[in-house]
């Protein structure tokens, strides 16, 4: 039975899923805050026990924009380690188009994976001879 195969892979795939999945969000967080030490933000510590309840009532894994004293700040908190990264409207900026940039290297990074998966057994699929092959037949486009 051809079948067997491919629900051990598709279970095989879905476990593999679940431990990227768990992994990804630390490595997104790092990464982000990487970005933002590229972008130019600062990492600030609080002093005081109201610096520490702002810093914990900042939505986690967001920046939050701030007004003070007539200047705009954006904030990323990371209350795991007790600090914020702290940055102007330029740096923010940078943050964004670091972001743009990673995200669509992100996705080239994805679609190259997913063409080099050797787990997609192509030979299931019929070889594609005619939709794209030079078999003749109907062109899907």
């Amino acid at each position: 039975m051809k079948t067997r195969p491919i629900v051990h892979y598709s279970i095989a795939a879905a476990c593999a899923a679940l431990l990227i999945g768990c992994a990804t969000t630390q490595t997104n967080t790092q990464n982000r805050e990487n970005m933002l030490v590229a972008s130019g933000f600062k990492t600030i510590t609080p002093k005081t026990a109201a610096q520490q309840q702002k810093l914990q009532g900042l939505s986690p894994g967001k920046v939050t924009m701030i007004q003070k004293k007539g200047k705009t700040y954006y904030i990323f908190p990371d209350p795991t380690h007790n600090l914020a990264y702290s940055g102007g409207p330029k740096q923010y900026r940078n943050y964004q188009q670091l972001r743009a940039e990673n995200r669509l290297t992100q996705e080239d990074v994805e679609t190259a994976e997913m063409y080099q998966d050797a787990e997609m057994q192509w030979s299931l699929w019929g070889g594609g001879e005619g939709v794209w092959g030079p078999m003749g037949g109907p062109e899907p486009f």
